[in-house]
């Protein structure tokens, strides 16, 4: 095991990954911008170096800064966290040349599935089909190969840029007099976030659900699917409600569960094609007869994988420290899945307002106790600000129970004694939290009966 951990992250999940550093006697060394001296990130660490000004550019997405503060305290290895530098190449790489090891998968596999195009091609070599669509970008400038492709391809489809994440540079297309502008913003807004204007198309699936499966391989050739995950109530492509195991009907008797071990066998095959280490996440799209398509692989932890650790009894952070470390993944790491668990972000945005972020000072902040069957997952405290700079995400307040109506009403009850106060440069901000309960009340959602569309269409009042 590590002496010393960096965690090239912030918020909750470098607050998450100091738990469970701490709990194996772990030194960890903690970076900030100025936009968070004092997070409780900086203040749980052994250490905390400061790395720039608050935008993510100059501070978080500064390699050169963070593998500096690796090297100054001392670090045996760097984790990542998600999203930031968690899948580049160039971390990952400078991370090694530091002689620091990065808690994560090696650069190849970073390469080819930080790329959707090169996803798909591996996803296809392994034997596992992703929606129909270009195996190659198009180029916005030369209008009739991108028709000639949409028609072939079929309406309604996706415009995706290559490069993108986080339902950023997508749009859906229904109609052909749409296209050339959908693939033009789509080209733009990859060039914007990700320095990539490919874009590609493929598919829409209609009413499609999103079900990811967690993987962990290590460097000895173990490999391990922990379960799925059912992440459909997404606004903006972005998720906000997370459970295991999946309410899909299609999951359901002995066709389901044949179904179900065929996703994680392709799930394994997937990441096994480049050679795969570390934790790792194939997202796949349903439609509603439950066909299941290949979409991408996150390579890092994801956001939502406390459900999995609560159905699981892992501790997913300690696997990828041990992984990382050189160790094998242990006897004791198999998917005996316990009953029911769900994650609900709360963020400061207006769904009232198409789910506006609300920067402001969190003004009153009280959770409900923790407990074996409830986690609060945050990055801040009473007094700390939702800036700008950053995502909204205020915490996971995760839920388990023996069922699924068990671990919805616990998640309920304690979204409503959370007490979230947040005040904006114009008075009162908003927040999710009530919405986060109509999600949970509503008779679809009880019913296991939703899909992608879902959670905008009942902020829209459908």
């Amino acid at each position: 095991m590590f002496g010393s951990v960096l965690i090239a992250n912030r918020g909750e999940i470098a607050c998450r990954v100091i738990r469970t550093c701490r709990r194996l006697g772990v030194r960890t060394i903690a970076v900030y911008s100025d936009a968070d001296a004092g997070a409780p990130h900086t203040k749980q660490a052994d250490v905390a170096v400061r790395i720039g000004p608050p935008p993510v550019k100059d501070s978080y997405l500064q390699i050169d800064a963070i593998v500096a503060a690796a090297r100054a305290h001392g670090a045996d290895a760097i984790h990542p966290g998600y999203g930031l530098l968690s899948e580049k190449r160039a971390f990952a790489e400078a991370v090694a040349a530091a002689g620091v090891v990065f808690i994560g998968p090696p650069p190849e596999a970073l390469d080819a599935f930080g790329d959707k195009l090169k996803a798909r091609a591996v996803a296809l070599a392994a034997g596992v089909s992703p929606p129909p669509g270009s195996d190659g970008p198009v180029e916005p400038g030369d209008v009739e190969r991108v028709e000639r492709e949409a028609a072939r391809i079929g309406y309604p489809l996706l415009v995706k840029a290559a490069g993108g994440g986080g339902g950023i540079g997508m749009q859906i297309v229904h109609k052909p007099e749409d296209l050339a502008r959908a693939v033009r913003a789509c080209s733009d807004r990859g060039k914007s976030a990700f320095s990539d204007e490919r874009v590609y198309m493929e598919r829409y699936v209609a009413q499609p659900r999103h079900i990811e499966v967690q993987v962990f391989c290590d460097a000895h050739g173990g490999a391990v699917a922990f379960g799925e995950r059912e992440c459909s109530v997404q606004r903006r492509h972005q998720k906000i409600v997370e459970e295991s195991p999946s309410p899909a009907a299609f999951f359901a008797g002995e066709a389901g569960a044949a179904r179900r071990a065929k996703l994680y066998d392709d799930a394994l095959r997937i990441v096994k094609q480049v050679g795969y280490v570390g934790a790792g996440t194939c997202e796949f799209i349903a439609d509603a007869d439950g066909a299941l398509w290949f979409l991408e692989v996150n390579a890092r932890l994801q956001v939502e994988h406390p459900v999995t650790e609560m159905v699981g009894g892992l501790d997913l952070v300690e696997l990828q420290l041990r992984i990382a470390s050189g160790e094998r993944l242990p006897d004791g790491a198999r998917w005996t899945p316990s009953g029911h668990a769900m994650e609900a972000r709360v963020y400061a945005e207006d769904p009232a307002k198409k789910f506006v972020p609300q920067p402001g000072k969190i003004t009153k902040l009280t959770w409900p106790e923790p407990s074996a069957s409830l986690r609060i997952e945050t990055g801040v405290e009473e007094g700390g600000e939702v800036t700008p700079y950053y995502d909204p995400m205020i915490a996971k307040v995760v839920a388990h129970g023996a069922t699924r109506a068990e671990a919805i009403a616990r998640l309920d009850a304690a979204l409503a004694e959370t007490r979230l106060e947040l005040t904006g440069a114009r008075g009162p901000a908003a927040t999710n939290v009530e919405f986060l309960r109509r999600v949970l009340s509503d008779a679809r959602f009880a019913g296991g009966q939703y899909d992608t569309s879902f959670a905008e269409a009942l902020a829209a009042g459908k």
